[in-house]
Parts: structure tokens; sequence; C-alpha cells
């Protein structure tokens, strides 16, 4: 399987463990983060960084239950590794509203604006939603900038493309470093 390439796994399994550090997921020359394509220009950094972000995230959550999933980081915090796949997949729909979508909200409410992390339950078919939710997301964000050759094009508003990607790595970015921790309370696992 290309390292770039989407699974419908309800969990993320493929990454195992680095047989150097054992507290990693994979040896630093098996990385699927690293590639071998050429950033030669401000798209490709872009979108090279994009996908960086996103399969940290997933190998973050790789061969968790749906309870450690869901398990939270520590009181009065809601944030799980699960809150923020489910977190992420309502992110990706900013790119839906710039297309100009009328694309309601996946998990958060009026009633309920943290949804994304109040919802994210133990439950094997929850987590299950929230991975289809996030790929299915990704998937439509990749086709909506393949369709624009120029980023500094603004779709739907007065907002540049390239800023609305720079923002979304910066949202991934942050939010892979609170995986980082959560996934080390769980079971010790760091870095990468």
């Amino acid at each position: 399987m290309d390292s770039g390439e989407r699974t419908n796994e309800p969990a993320v399994t493929r990454w195992t463990q680095s047989t150097i550090h054992p507290d990693m997921w994979v040896d630093a020359d098996d990385d699927p983060r690293e590639s071998d394509a050429d950033t030669v220009d401000e798209r490709s950094a872009l979108l090279d960084g994009l996908r960086h972000y996103r399969l940290t995230l997933e190998m973050k959550c790789a061969g968790l239950d749906a309870e450690q999933m869901a398990r939270r980081a520590v009181p009065p915090s809601t944030m799980s590794l699960l809150g923020l796949v489910r977190h992420m997949a309502e992110d990706e729909r900013h790119f839906r509203r710039m297309a100009g979508e009328n694309s309601p909200r996946i998990y958060r409410t009026g009633e309920d604006r943290d949804g994304d992390w109040n919802g994210a339950i133990a439950d094997p078919a929850v987590v299950e939603d929230a991975w289809r939710q996030w790929r299915a997301e990704m998937e439509l964000t990749d086709r909506f900038i393949a369709g624009f050759g120029d980023l500094g094009i603004q779709p739907g508003g007065d907002v540049q493309l390239r800023a609305v990607l720079v923002m979304q790595i910066a949202e991934y970015a942050r939010h892979c470093g609170h995986a980082d921790l959560l996934r080390e309370r769980i079971d010790g696992r760091v870095g990468q």
C-alpha cells in the first residue's frame, strides 16, 4: 500500500513498532510521512505539510481500541484522540464552505458547540464513524484543492486558498502536539 493511501479501517493498525526504538511507531527509514516527492513550489510544500500532519494524527491513534481512543486527557479537559479525529473532520469542512457548499457541522450543534469532543465516547461504532467522516472530509478537501491551479484564488470569500491551507496545517500541527501527550498517557509511546 502506498504510504499516502488511506484505508477504510476504523482505526489505523498498519504501523506497528520500531525495531530500534520500542516507544516509537516505525523506524526512521520506514516513516510513511517521509516522501520522495519534490517540494519544488509552494503548492507541493503546502500539500506535503498537510499530508505529513494527517499521517501523524493517524500514527498517534494506531492500534488503540475504543476506550483508549476516547480516554480523556486530564480533568476538566474533554480532549481525547477520538475527539481530535472528530474535531479535524469538522475542520476539514472549511474547504467545503469555501466551495460554497451548505455544509452543516458534523458533530457540533447550537446546543453543544463542543460536540466533537463531548460525543467522543468509548463505542466502536463512534470510533468507526469518526474515521469514516475524517477520511471523507479529507478526500473532499483534496479534490477541492486540486481544482485550483492558483493558491491565490479566493473561492467563496476574501481569504486566499493558500492562507486556508496554512491555517489547516497549523491546526493539525497544534493538535498533533496534543496527540503526542494523549498517546504517551495511554501507553507510553512518544515522539515521531
